[in-house]
Protein backbone atom coordinates (compact mmCIF):
# COMPACT_ATOMS: atom_id res chain seq x y z
CA UNK A 1 0.00 0.00 0.00
CA UNK A 2 1.14 3.53 -0.67
CA UNK A 3 0.71 5.90 2.27
CA UNK A 4 1.03 9.68 2.15
CA UNK A 5 1.51 11.39 5.51
CA UNK A 6 0.17 14.95 5.59
CA UNK A 7 1.09 17.70 6.24
CA UNK A 8 4.66 16.30 6.02
CA UNK A 9 4.09 15.10 2.43
CA UNK A 10 6.09 11.98 3.25
CA UNK A 11 5.34 8.82 1.27
CA UNK A 12 5.76 5.32 2.66
CA UNK A 13 5.16 2.00 0.95
CA UNK A 14 4.20 -1.02 3.07
CA UNK A 15 3.38 -4.48 1.77
CA UNK A 16 0.51 -6.69 2.85
CA UNK A 17 -3.01 -6.02 4.04
CA UNK A 18 -3.68 -4.62 7.50
CA UNK A 19 -6.44 -3.30 9.66
CA UNK A 20 -6.21 0.47 10.05
CA UNK A 21 -5.62 0.18 13.81
CA UNK A 22 -2.70 -2.21 13.22
CA UNK A 23 -1.25 0.04 10.52
CA UNK A 24 -1.37 3.08 12.79
CA UNK A 25 0.25 1.09 15.60
CA UNK A 26 2.99 -0.03 13.17
CA UNK A 27 3.61 3.62 12.21
CA UNK A 28 3.62 4.75 15.85
CA UNK A 29 0.50 6.91 15.42
CA UNK A 30 -2.39 7.22 17.87
CA UNK A 31 -5.80 6.61 16.27
CA UNK A 32 -7.43 9.76 17.72
CA UNK A 33 -4.73 12.03 16.33
CA UNK A 34 -5.06 11.20 12.62
CA UNK A 35 -7.64 10.65 9.88
CA UNK A 36 -7.14 7.82 7.42
CA UNK A 37 -8.55 8.54 3.97
CA UNK A 38 -8.95 6.16 1.02
CA UNK A 39 -10.14 7.96 -2.11
CA UNK A 40 -12.83 10.38 -0.89
CA UNK A 41 -13.83 8.38 2.19
CA UNK A 42 -12.67 8.26 5.79
CA UNK A 43 -11.61 4.78 6.87
CA UNK A 44 -12.40 3.53 10.38
CA UNK A 45 -9.93 1.73 12.67
CA UNK A 46 -11.53 -1.69 12.07
CA UNK A 47 -11.47 -1.56 8.26
CA UNK A 48 -8.82 -3.39 6.25
CA UNK A 49 -6.41 -1.62 3.92
CA UNK A 50 -5.46 -3.82 0.99
CA UNK A 51 -1.96 -4.19 -0.45
CA UNK A 52 -2.85 -2.21 -3.60
CA UNK A 53 -4.67 0.66 -1.81
CA UNK A 54 -3.43 4.23 -1.75
CA UNK A 55 -4.27 6.14 1.43
CA UNK A 56 -3.60 9.47 3.08
CA UNK A 57 -3.02 9.86 6.79
CA UNK A 58 -3.70 13.42 7.91
CA UNK A 59 -3.02 14.94 11.31
CA UNK A 60 -6.15 16.07 13.11
CA UNK A 61 -5.83 19.72 14.04
CA UNK A 62 -8.15 21.23 16.60
CA UNK A 63 -8.46 24.94 17.13
CA UNK A 64 -9.51 26.91 20.13
CA UNK A 65 -11.84 29.85 20.26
Amino acid sequence: MLITLLPQRKQIEIGGRRRVADLLRHLGLLPGTVMVIRGDALVTDDEVIENDDTIEIRNVISGGS
